[in-house]
């Protein structure tokens, strides 16, 4: 099997090509790989022929491969990608006027088990390189690297439970010499691991923080999320007030509304007083359905009522959703081409 490149940072594909090649080749093969996106070594036409062929005998650029691609009604793509074990997991594309949103993974599947998420029934099979998490965003872009663009590590799977692959796929992705994305356009999402959120603050390089929160109280939060039985929720608002925000930064909280769960007036009053003297900002999201979540879906009403409490206090947005004809939107990632599920698939290109 060949290593594949993606993954490697700038010191490493210099030790890769080894002690008689000049300095500025790795700089060649580091910038045709995350600038220029090439999915063959071959392509890699900075770099003399023969040099190209020896490379080529030794590695693979490593991007995954597009098994399935699903279109929605609404413009959204959800990309089955194939890795090089047979595994899978998803990506999905979202246009959203002048910037498209990238909503990729962290793990093949997800071990940490939200009740009204259908990536929680996979499971986890395991966590990704920090090659496969910067290569969903290579195989999957077509785009300017990154004018146009914004990440979400949103997709399948607990960022933080891969934290060491996540930090180095965002340094990549960061570097102007690599992928080249703005701090401010990238962001990671977490249940709640309390130990490495404080991990995740004292990294030099770092995404943005969103925190999943979902309830308002320990009870409801627990039988929601499972996580909160180890991370209780004072211990997690413990760990937001202490996040060393940069100055241009808020802290994003998201919220599944539930109907008749977590999602009436008082409910809405107790996240205020959660998130008082926060810099923050909430995201509330409408469940989207799946045929093995147990919940439904608030009315508009109800939706409108929680938001407006939180509005008179904090910003609070609610998020659209995206893909729900094709399994795409927040929470329904399950792979569910594997299972024969879904719409058809349409031609890639």
């Amino acid at each position: 099997m060949l290593d594949p490149l993606v993954g490697m940072d700038l010191a490493e594909l210099g030790q890769a090509l080894g002690p008689d090649q000049p300095g500025f080749r790795a700089k060649q093969v580091y910038q045709a790989v995350y600038q220029g996106r090439v999915p063959e070594i071959g392509q890699i036409t900075t770099l003399p022929a023969r040099l190209r062929e020896e490379l080529a005998a030794r590695f693979t650029v490593g991007l995954p491969e597009v098994a399935r691609l699903y279109e929605s009604a609404d413009g959204t793509r959800r990309y089955l990608l194939r890795l090089w074990d047979g595994r899978t997991i998803e990506t999905v594309r979202m246009p959203e006027g002048e910037r498209d949103t990238l909503c990729i993974s962290s793990q093949a599947g997800c071990a940490v088990g939200c009740t009204f998420c259908m990536t929680a029934l996979l499971g986890l099979e395991r966590n990704l390189t920090a090659g496969e998490i910067a290569g969903q965003v290579l195989r999957v872009w077509d785009g300017p690297p990154a004018s146009r663009l914004n990440i979400v590590m949103m997709g399948q799977g607990e960022p933080l439970l891969n934290l060491e692959n996540v930090l180095k796929a965002t340094r990549i992705l960061l570097d102007p010499e690599g992928f080249g994305l703005s701090p401010r356009r990238i962001t990671v999402s977490t249940a709640g691991i309390v130990p490495r959120m404080a991990e995740l603050g004292r990294a030099p390089v770092r995404p943005k923080l969103a925190v999943s929160l979902n309830a308002s109280t320990e009870e409801t939060r627990g039988e929601l999320m499972p996580i909160t039985r180890k991370y209780h929720l004072k211990d997690l608002m413990e760990a937001c007030r202490a996040y060393p925000l940069r100055p241009w930064e808020k802290l994003t909280f998201e919220y599944v509304l539930l109907s008749g769960i977590n999602d009436s007036d008082a409910d809405a009053r107790r996240v205020v007083r959660l998130l008082a003297n926060l810099n923050a900002k909430v995201n509330l999201i409408a469940l989207n359905p799946g045929p093995e979540i147990p919940y439904r879906t608030p009315d508009a009403a109800r939706v409108a009522s929680f938001q407006e409490i939180l509005r008179r206090s904090l910003p609070c947005f609610l998020r659209k959703p995206r893909g729900l004809d094709i399994f795409a939107a927040c929470g329904q990632l399950k792979r569910s081409a594997v299972e024969g599920q879904g719409p058809e698939l349409v031609g890639l290109e």
